[in-house]
């Protein structure tokens, strides 16, 4: 059997997916980018295929995406992590009637994708100038409040007050903006629900820039903190499709690709 990877070297995080020949997902890994980003994204990709029982040998063609793939240089190709989030998306989103419109939020970046019926992307826009609508932000937003990231979702719905407002636009202010609010007495629910909708609202317009169709798709790391998902929603006026695995969806999509390459580089 023959397998494909695709290698999405984020700012914060190296996610790693595989996938057979029939496209059919194999496994995905995900771990911390640290600082060493060609050493970390090997040891990724070596940990998922010894997960699964193979070895470097199996892989018959990988590809590159993210925000460090030019520092993978084994991989047989690279590409913008626009095509390969598309590619992941699409894919994904065929169990689902399919998908039109994609929200990505990642470390340090967010976008917005809308493709034409068959994948291919008709419009992108993209936010890396500020980190307040972005996973960075909230990492900081639970450093300060004193949680673990993980613990936000929950806490976005436990609040019986109104989601205050978060006006900053850029980290270190929204930062002092949540130390304030903490020190006037504010709990943290309300604060909590206050930053998912801040980051909601930006997303959202980000999201009509490029034209909201069908189904929209949200992936990325943020999309596991369920009270965000709620916040886009009710910001959106509709429901979200959030894949099992959001974090790696970009990783799957250049596994796809990789896959595609391959067999029309082998057909005959």
């Amino acid at each position: 059997m023959n397998y494909f990877a695709g290698i999405d070297v984020g700012s914060t995080a190296i996610k790693v997916a595989l996938v057979d020949e029939q496209g059919t997902l194999a496994g995905v890994h995900v771990t911390a980018s640290g600082s060493l980003f060609h050493k970390n994204s090997t040891e990724a990709l070596n940990t998922l295929l010894a997960k699964l029982g193979l070895q470097r040998d199996d892989v018959r063609y990988l590809i590159a995406t993210g925000y460090g793939r030019k520092l993978f240089k084994e991989a047989d190709d690279s590409i913008s992590e626009i095509t390969a989030n598309a590619a992941g998306a699409f894919e994904t989103g065929k169990a689902y009637g399919g998908v039109r419109t994609i929200i990505n939020i990642g470390g340090q970046d967010s976008k917005a994708i809308r493709i034409d019926p068959t994948g291919n992307v008709e419009n992108f826009a993209m936010n890396d100038k500020c980190a307040a609508g972005t996973g960075r932000f909230l990492d900081v937003a639970a450093r300060n409040l004193e949680l673990d990231l993980e613990e936000l979702g929950d806490y976005h719905f436990q609040g019986d007050k109104a989601p205050l407002n978060i006006n900053s636009t850029c980290t270190v202010f929204a930062e002092s903006e949540i130390i304030g609010l903490l020190a006037n007495g504010h709990g943290k629910s309300e604060i909590i629900a206050g930053i998912h909708y801040s980051i909601a609202s930006r997303t959202v317009r980000l999201a009509k820039r490029v034209g909201v169709e069908d189904r929209v798709y949200f992936d990325g790391g943020p999309a596991l903190n369920k009270g965000l998902v709620a916040a886009i929603q009710d910001e959106l006026g509709r429901e979200l499709l959030v894949p099992e695995y959001p974090q790696t969806t970009t990783a799957f999509g250049a596994a796809i690709l990789a896959r595609n390459d391959w067999q029309e580089e082998n057909a005959g």
